[in-house]
């Protein structure tokens, strides 16, 4: 019996301490929506559930650092932006204006001169890159205040919460089976401290006691592991420092890549500029520069205004921003253009990450399992009870 007391606590111990990190960190990714009762009985992965908080503390830490997002606008090159617009509308010019008189006035445009509908076309097609490009800086210029980035996340993440997950998994994958393989060790090289205390006072409560003070200490530990200490620390032969932390610059590569495919790309920015808040404010610049288009073409200015009037020259202005805004989606979801230009948001993000101090980058993830952590110790600490319980069960049955 004493036999099997001495190499059974610490195994059993060992296995309750890799089970409780294994278990702490899956209920910290899943379930991805939550599962349960009422909306209080139940349970909802920790990064599922704080993933918008997370990505505003991110954000808001990153783009301290470097300015603002006209800045990171300017790193994406504005003069390769004017080259998608025009490369993605110029084929589609033709069609686009057909488009918009056939809607307005279908009449006066079959009726209109071969000649004419060409030197239209051309003239359309010599202003484009002129007013595209003035477009652009001005876009670049207001930024900031045409896109709630912080809201643009929110939605994002709204709409498809697993998002965060896969970001921290890929991101902390090794620091992640890391935590879970030192809950073993923790938990074994606690066991062997029970182990004699058994052997001594062999009551019933001894075991469910320590389980779940093993369970519950480990899981601490494995949560502390992560984030402590701040900065490295020798201790004997080794170098200490948080899991999270000790790879900032690897983290902060592939959170930020993650980032810029899934979250802040090109697409999703510019449909935020038009269908957000400041909507409004958007499509009146595209206004200002696609007037132009119309009113320096003596041609049409004077065939529009003389055949439908002045009334129906301005239906016409406003039909062609309306088309103007409706392209945008069309030039801006090619999936090539934002895969080439991710890597641009990419690096200022991980550069940002990385320039991050210590306490600065742990509070990206560390303020929503704060919240979270006396709920998954506890889950630890009943589960480690459990084990002890059952340990206890064998030993009752276990043949002397």
């Amino acid at each position: 019996m004493i036999d099997v007391a001495l190499w059974s606590v610490p195994l059993m111990a060992a296995t309750v301490g890799w089970a409780t990190n294994w278990l702490a960190i899956q209920m910290s990714f899943h379930p991805v929506h939550f599962v349960g009762f009422g909306g209080w009985l139940g349970w909802q992965g920790v990064i599922p559930r704080k993933a918008e908080k997370m990505a505003h503390i991110c954000i808001d830490r990153t783009m301290a650092q470097f300015g603002d997002l006209n800045a990171v606008y300017h790193k994406l090159q504005p003069k390769r932006i004017v080259e998608q617009v025009v490369s993605q509308v110029n084929p589609r010019l033709d069609e686009y204006i057909d488009e918009v008189m056939y809607e307005i006035q279908p009449v006066l445009w079959d009726n209109l001169p071969t000649f004419l509908r060409r030197r239209i076309y051309d003239w359309a097609r010599d202003q484009l890159p002129s007013r595209i490009e003035s477009l652009v800086e001005d876009f670049g210029d207001d930024l900031s205040d045409l896109v709630d980035l912080k809201a643009l996340l929110s939605r994002e993440l709204a709409t498809h919460p697993d998002l965060m997950n896969r970001i921290f998994k890929d991101a902390g994958q090794v620091e992640l089976r890391s935590v879970i393989n030192k809950g073993a060790w923790i938990g074994g090289l606690l066991g062997a401290g029970v182990a004699p205390l058994w052997l001594q006072y062999s009551e019933a409560w001894v075991l469910p006691l320590a389980g779940f003070g093993i369970g519950f200490v480990t899981n601490w530990l494995a949560i502390n592991l992560i984030f402590r200490p701040l900065a490295p620390r020798r201790f004997l032969f080794w170098r200490i420092q948080g899991l999270f932390l000790r790879r900032q610059p690897e983290i902060s590569a592939v959170w930020a890549r993650l980032v810029a495919q899934e979250l802040i790309t090109v697409e999703k920015v510019a449909n935020a500029m038009i269908n957000g808040e400041h909507g409004d404010r958007t499509r009146a610049i595209i206004q200002k520069h696609l007037r132009p288009l119309l009113d320096n073409s003596v041609v049409m200015k004077l065939t529009a205004q003389v055949t439908i009037g002045v009334t129906g020259y301005s239906d016409l202005k406003k039909a062609i921003n309306n088309k103007a805004i409706s392209a945008t989606n069309h030039v801006f979801c090619d999936p090539a253009f934002n895969k080439e230009r991710a890597p641009v948001v990419a690096g200022v993000l991980s550069e940002q990450m990385q320039a991050l101090g210590p306490a600065e980058f742990q509070d990206i993830l560390r303020p929503a399992f704060k919240e979270e952590e006396f709920k998954l110790m506890l889950v630890g600490g009943v589960l480690g009870a459990l084990a002890g319980a059952a340990q206890l069960g064998l030993f009752t049955y276990w043949p002397h």
